[in-house]
């Protein structure tokens, strides 16, 4: 596999960004899962309340590890806007795991602990983590650009 990437540097990279970015995201899963849980059960919170709750705290973990591991080695565009465009990004990622929670709650009437979690906590978050993992590389941390080559003068 190793000789395999040697020779397919562009793959190399992208493999090298998707572990990290799951390293990144099983941690601030992890806090996510833990901060919601803990606020629905200890805090008797609302199911949406816990999960935006919850996933505010994982976005400051994730902002950390993407911007300075993850995608470390992209172009810095300035930290204001990679804060806003990251927030933005979050934003919509949330709202896609809201949709799944607030679908299964209120919707399909589903309301207890396991379902709360698959919707909010597994489905929500594997979709939202797609569409985050897309909008990082491509908006928040593009790629460094292409020094143009020059055109031998004829």
């Amino acid at each position: 596999m190793r000789d395999f990437l040697s020779r397919h540097p562009r793959l190399a990279k992208l493999v090298r960004e998707v572990s990290r970015f799951g390293s990144v995201g099983a941690v601030a899963y992890a806090v996510q899962l833990g901060t919601t849980n803990l606020l629905w059960s200890a805090a008797g919170a609302a199911p949406l309340t816990g999960q935006v709750v919850g996933t505010l705290c994982s976005i400051a973990v994730a902002f950390v590890g993407h911007r300075f591991w993850t995608f470390g080695e992209r172009t810095r565009t300035g930290y204001g806007r990679e804060t806003a465009l990251f927030l933005v990004m979050n934003g919509v990622g949330m709202l896609i795991q809201l949709g799944c929670l607030g679908l299964t709650v209120y919707v399909l009437g589903l309301d207890g602990p396991l379902a709360r979690n698959i919707a909010g906590n597994l489905v929500g978050v594997a979709l939202g983590t797609l569409f985050r993992f897309f909008a990082y590389r491509t908006w928040v941390f593009p790629e460094r650009p292409k020094s143009p080559s020059r055109a031998p003068a004829v």
